[in-house]
């Protein structure tokens, strides 16, 4: 009797989107509160404080949103013409791409009789996508969207922003320092942790990673702010 195949549970396949919340969010509450914590060292009333981390989730928004968007553009057009390429190939030379398909089946450590039937079974069945997914490892159902990834960046990153915007807004001026930095350190932390949990890795690694570099992002930059009155 054939048992039913077993459902195995990985996570290779959340890496696209996890890297742009995370770093998107991650983002966020680094530059924001290192902008805050540099401006606040130079002695800056709390109404530039504020007005500086708005115009930093705004702008980092728009860079995130920008940056990303540019990046997986082009990603999406080396796609699109590497598969117009295999689509011409194959109209011209069916013959040669199955050969072709087959080879990489016994590179990967099939008999040479094995691959043939499995090379004519798949481009029976779909040719294109055989060799997008085979030859140029594309996914023909899960190419980059620009639109998509840009939105994700943004979006992540104002959330991110907005947890060191909120600590100026809800704190005194007397204790607004020291708020923004611990409401930032904790949000990297956790952000940290939940990454490396939802990836199978260490929870208090990436916990630990995440929090030391934000911090030592705040500590120069408050740095730079205290000696020259201004954050850069």
């Amino acid at each position: 009797m054939t048992r039913a195949p077993r459902k195995e549970m990985h996570r290779s396949h959340r890496s696209g989107w996890l890297r742009a919340a995370v770093l998107g969010a991650n983002d966020g509450v680094v530059s924001t509160a290192s902008l805050i914590a540099g401006v606040a060292a130079a002695n800056a009333t709390p109404q530039v404080v504020l007005l500086t981390g708005v115009a930093g989730l705004v702008a980092g928004a728009m860079s995130m949103a920008a940056g990303e968007y540019v990046s997986v553009h082009s990603q999406a057009d080396t796609e699109r013409a590497d598969i117009e390429q295999e689509r011409r190939e194959q109209e011209n030379d069916p013959v040669h791409e199955m050969s072709e398909l087959a080879a990489i089946y016994v590179g990967r450590g099939l008999d040479p009789s094995t691959a043939d039937e499995v090379a004519r079974q798949l481009m029976e069945r779909d040719a294109l996508q055989a060799h997008a997914r085979d030859e140029l490892g594309i996914p023909i159902d899960g190419q980059a969207r620009p639109l998509q990834a840009a939105l994700t960046s943004a979006l992540a990153f104002a959330a991110g922003a907005g947890i060191p915007l909120l600590a100026v807004v809800l704190t005194t001026e007397d204790s607004m320092t020291t708020a923004v930095t611990v409401a930032s350190l904790v949000s990297l932390m956790g952000l940290g942790a939940v990454a490396a949990q939802v990836g199978g890795a260490s929870p208090l690694r990436g916990a630990l990673r995440v929090t030391f570099w934000g911090a030592a992002a705040m500590g120069l930059t408050a740095l730079v702010g205290s000696w020259f009155g201004v954050a850069v």
